[in-house]
């Protein structure tokens, strides 16, 4: 396991992918690389691992493998890459949408409210324009409520919307602890955590573009895997599971997929006592007809 990120569902999503020892596999997410490397353990001299991550700092950690070629890209383009590096199509893809623990335990990339005074950032790719920073201080009131309602599923979302607007006012939201003191009116008592979770969630999703790249990627997944190919990807909230459930069973009726496992496939209660983030984890797998 690495120290960057300690990988969620890690033995049941590789096995999930079936891995020949001789094919081509994506892993669409490398984040911490723990996915990646397991698959890798698996592949013989000749099998060949294709690595998608928006973060440089990810792809850094990457292995010295010559089976292993990296993408600095958005997974929504998982069919273009695939044909731009010479596979008419894959063996497996796999996808795990959490957000890294690095991500979260990196102050300075401002995607936790466990720091007080870090930089409202939040970007994936620290080449895009779009911070949380610039949504929280050049949003409309609107636009706000539209995106805590939908991306958080926050409650009292135009209550929240116009404290960020009454709070810029007075000066620009650039860091947590200027969000927190604008918001904390509406922070209900003893479950302050909770609801700046979903705060923090929803502004990170629209900085990223996460359901629209997710939305393409299920898309082009479905392009890029060959015959008898799986298709596992791992979701943490309602919202990205709602789009992976409805790819697959969109798939299924168009009889280009069958659903390998019928239900999503759980963590461990041994897991999620180890890593609390796996607590949410869910596993879809679906197979290529």
């Amino acid at each position: 396991m690495s120290a960057y990120h300690t990988p969620v569902l890690l033995e049941e999503s590789i096995t999930a992918l079936a891995i020949r020892e001789d094919g081509v596999y994506v892993d669409a997410t490398f984040g911490g690389g723990g996915h990646s490397r397991e698959i890798l353990n698996r592949l013989g001299p000749k099998g060949r691992l294709i690595a998608f991550d928006r973060d440089e700092e990810a792809l850094a950690n990457a292995p010295d493998d010559g089976r292993l070629t990296l993408v600095h890209g958005d997974f929504r383009f998982v069919h273009n890459f695939v044909k731009y590096h010479g596979c008419a199509s894959v063996d497996g893809i796999l996808a795990d949408l959490g957000v890294s623990s690095h991500q979260f335990d990196t102050a300075e990339r401002g995607f936790s409210f466990r720091f007080e005074d870090a930089p409202l950032d939040m970007r994936m790719n620290h080449h895009a324009q779009l911070s949380a920073s610039d949504i929280v201080n050049s949003y409309s009131g609107e636009d706000l409520e539209r995106i805590f309602r939908l991306y958080g599923e926050v409650e009292n979302s135009r209550r929240l919307a116009e404290l960020i607007v009454s709070g810029r006012e007075r000066s620009p939201l650039k860091t947590t602890q200027d969000l927190g003191r604008a918001i904390a009116p509406v922070l209900p008592k003893f479950l302050e955590h909770k609801y700046l979770a979903k705060v923090y969630q929803a502004l990170r999703i629209e900085v990223n573009g996460e359901m629209t790249s997710l939305e393409g990627f299920m898309k082009g997944a479905m392009r890029a895997l060959g015959q008898g190919a799986r298709l596992a990807v791992i979701t943490y909230h309602s919202l990205e599971d709602r789009i992976v459930k409805n790819a697959i069973r969109e798939g299924c009726q168009q009889k280009l997929l069958t659903r390998v496992a019928k239900k999503p496939i759980l963590p461990s209660e041994e897991e999620i006592s180890l890593n609390t983030r796996a607590r949410s984890a869910k596993l879809r797998v679906a197979e290529r007809l």
